[in-house]
């Protein structure tokens, strides 16, 4: 029985490997192919994008690996059906629930690496691709303002700057603002600074003039001043970012800290769904692995396949994704729901059981005599 469960493990795990590789690279071309047009686009580096390649991974893998479990469970039973191995193994005695095991361990093995991306990798890498995103988009700020050129970073705004020296520091600075229907400002200073602030980078003009113009009234004001600042950085995007529950570790989701959550603008009820997610998804790859293994060994001989079978599972995880996704809008408004987070495995187990009682009673009717006559077809 060891010799079998290790046998059916092992072709498991490598079919397992060969579709999660190749889905990755799909999933990961795909994704990379719109990044590269929006990073080398603004002018990046080309190491940019690799680094921020690399920074999605860990999302496109933990969509990827319950579906390459269900992909292998799925290629492995259809193949053992196809070679007769199925019937040796009912021949020798071997029960339809004790099969199952080495499928259930493989999908624990797929759960481990779910787990440890959801508690480990995820947060770090979403927290790293959020700041290197925050830094790019001061980067292209920055390049907004280049010498003896007038430029246009956004609609009604006209930046002019005379020389740049080389600590960083704007000389003969002019800005033309008109964003205000009726009203035209414009700023002559002799020499500014672009600095990082909280809600984006912001131009700090020294020792200049605003000349203000009202249509209608047919007078120009002025307003002299020593330092002015200008958000720069909200012409080219949105001004800062909200915080994200996804970044935070699990251990500050365990203990949570409501003056900290307030400051980033998370709710607690964000906080435990993204905590009981973070338990409850990698649990998927158990059900989905089970599912499939046992929807392949249900179907009776066909000479067209099993095809009905595999689009039969494939509805069913289908009807579970969408049920999770309607409860996860009730969970994220109220922190008592949760425990909805694992309503996906809780349906889960559900159609398992239910696929392990129909092969009981399709083994009462001669399960095994059908089997035996689609090897010998």
């Amino acid at each position: 029985m060891r010799s079998i469960d290790r046998y059916l493990l092992v072709q498991l795990l490598t079919v397992f490997a060969f579709f999660s590789l190749v889905l990755i690279s799909v999933y990961w071309v795909n994704r990379a192919a719109r990044l590269f047009d929006a990073i080398v686009g603004d002018g990046q580096s080309f190491w940019i994008f690799l680094e921020l390649s690399a920074l999605t991974l860990p999302n496109v893998i933990r969509v990827v690996l319950p579906l390459s479990a269900f992909a292998a469970a799925v290629y492995v039973a259809m193949r053992m059906t196809r070679d007769n191995e199925l019937v040796v193994l009912q021949g020798t005695g071997l029960s339809f629930v004790r099969m199952l095991w080495p499928v259930a361990v493989f999908g624990l093995v797929a759960a481990v690496m779910l787990a440890f991306l959801m508690h480990v990798l995820m947060p770090l890498s979403r927290m790293q691709l959020a700041e290197r995103q925050v830094q790019i988009a001061e980067n292209i700020t920055s390049r907004l303002l280049r010498a003896g050129e007038f430029l246009q970073p956004a609609d009604d705004i006209v930046v002019f700057v005379r020389d740049i020296t080389p600590e960083g520091k704007l000389l003969d600075v002019f800005l033309s603002d008109a964003r205000t229907a009726g009203t035209r400002v414009e700023y002559n200073a002799s020499s500014a600074l672009l600095v990082p602030g909280v809600q984006g980078p912001t131009l700090v003009l020294l020792d200049g003039v605003a000349l203000i113009y009202r249509e209608g009234a047919d007078r120009l004001g002025t307003l002299s001043f020593d330092e002015l600042t200008f958000d720069i950085g909200g012409l080219v995007g949105p001004a800062g970012r909200r915080a994200d529950v996804r970044e935070l570790p699990t251990a500050d989701l365990l203990s949570p800290d409501p003056e900290a959550l307030a400051e980033l603008r998370i709710s607690i009820s964000e906080v435990r769904f993204e905590l009981a997610s973070r338990f409850a998804q990698p649990l998927l790859a158990v059900m989905t692995s089970l599912i499939g293994f046992i929807a392949i060994c249900l179907g009776q001989f066909s000479r067209l396949g099993a095809w009905r079978q595999v689009v039969g599972a494939i509805i069913v995880l289908a009807l579970i994704q969408l049920a999770s996704n309607a409860a996860s809008g009730f969970a994220l408004r109220n922190a008592a729901l949760a425990w909805l987070a694992f309503l996906p495995v809780g349906l889960g187990g559900a159609v398992v059981g239910v696929m392990l009682w129909w092969a009981s009673r399709a083994r009462g009717r001669g399960w095994t005599a059908r089997a035996q006559a689609g090897g010998a077809a």
